[in-house]
């Protein structure tokens, strides 16, 4: 029986370590945080995306020289980047949740879903990109509550 959730929740999909950091909880996600994202996860992530290095910079408004040298060094991120990068995953666990709780997760890439959608203009966003709010915190949740509400069907 647990197998079988376990597929249903994405745990056997290549990223569901995004759907955990999803379902965990703000305390795990703070100490995730102050503990940094190291930088082999950020690569990790772009890569599952399938956006350059220098676009998830320009998306989450990091300095490449900052990652560069992070990458580098092996340092783990800073806590202000580390919060979007996990702000990020955050979101593919949700879009992977979303999809195994209402659809059919076989071939779903949420990932790379989520890299293509950030690039819509979204009316609810006055037709701005969610890609737009992805550089603050604040941002990043109201993508979250948009994504959420376009599950429940509330947006469409």
């Amino acid at each position: 029986m647990a197998d079988v959730q376990a597929q249903a929740s994405g745990v056997f999909n290549k990223t569901s370590d995004y759907a955990k950091k999803y379902r965990s909880s703000p305390m795990e996600r703070i100490e995730m945080i102050r503990a940094g994202v190291h930088p082999d996860d950020l690569q990790r992530t772009y890569s599952d995306m399938g956006v350059s290095k220098e676009k998830i910079c320009s998306l989450l408004s990091f300095s490449r020289s900052t990652v560069n040298r992070r990458i580098k060094s092996q340092k783990a991120l800073p806590a202000e980047y580390s919060e979007r990068v996990i702000g990020l995953q955050k979101l593919i666990g949700q879009v992977e949740v979303m999809v195994a709780e209402s659809g059919d997760p076989a071939g779903f890439n949420a990932s790379q879903w989520v890299a293509g959608w950030l690039e819509q203009p979204v009316a609810a966003l006055g037709n701005a990109k969610p890609a737009d709010f992805m550089d603050t915190v604040e941002g990043i949740e109201l993508v979250s509550a948009l994504l959420a509400m376009m599950q429940s069907g509330a947006y469409a």
